[in-house]
């Protein structure tokens, strides 16, 4: 299998469609409207919380078999049904429009694959075996859910915060280098796997307000 470039899309408000309505659809559909995409789900049936999400009006639904005019506008494709005859025809079509698509249970058949995700607020952490071995990727990413809670989370907004006024309001390049790499050094990182994230906001603040007091 070829080596893959990691990449984070932005999918906000973004066209993306998803052919088929059962469980592993359900589950693409709802991590795609987590980033914010607009989706569109074309499927002869769909789950009992698909229909809830469809009715509310949070996606647009075609209720039918796949069709290539499916495509028209779309930014991303995941063919999710449970024929391979139709995710074959769905990925091929796509990519000779040079669309993004994913194959579910089949990537080599698509352009792109989905790793295994932590997240934690902003922070994600994203395990890939080139799709060699999605079991191994989960593996791993069950580990890393032990390994980082929801506090790494909190942390990154805090920093992003603080990262945001530094490169607002320090012009000399130097100074914002140094500030931004003294903000965050192994005290904090050892008090967040301690599970002391009190403690570590207190030690970045303090680090950024002693950087903003130098000259």
């Amino acid at each position: 299998m070829p080596k893959t470039y990691p990449v984070s899309l932005i999918l906000s408000r973004r066209p993306c469609l998803v052919v088929g309505g059962g469980s592993v659809a359900e589950r693409k559909v709802l991590s795609l409207l987590a980033c914010g995409a607009k989706v569109k789900v074309v499927s002869p049936t769909l789950t009992q919380t698909l229909r809830e999400v469809a009715e509310k009006g949070e996606i647009s639904y075609r209720q039918g078999e796949y069709e290539t005019a499916d495509l028209d506008g779309i930014f991303l494709v995941i063919a999710a049904t449970d024929r391979d005859e139709v995710n074959h025809r769905v990925a091929v079509e796509a990519m000779a429009r040079n669309m993004l698509v994913n194959v579910v249970d089949d990537p080599p058949h698509g352009n792109f694959y989905v790793p295994a995700v932590v997240r934690r607020g902003s922070l994600q952490i994203a395990v890939s075996t080139d799709g060699k071995s999605p079991l191994l990727a989960r593996k791993i990413k069950e580990e890393l859910e032990e390994r980082y809670g929801p506090e790494y989370g909190f942390l990154v907004d805090l920093l992003g915060e603080i990262r945001h006024d530094i490169l607002d309001n320090t012009a000399d390049p130097r100074k914002r280098r140094d500030s931004l790499t003294a903000i965050l050094d192994d005290q904090v990182l050892q008090l967040l796997a301690r599970g002391e994230l009190e403690q570590a906001k207190e030690r970045v603040i303090n680090a950024y307000h002693r950087g903003r007091s130098q000259p």
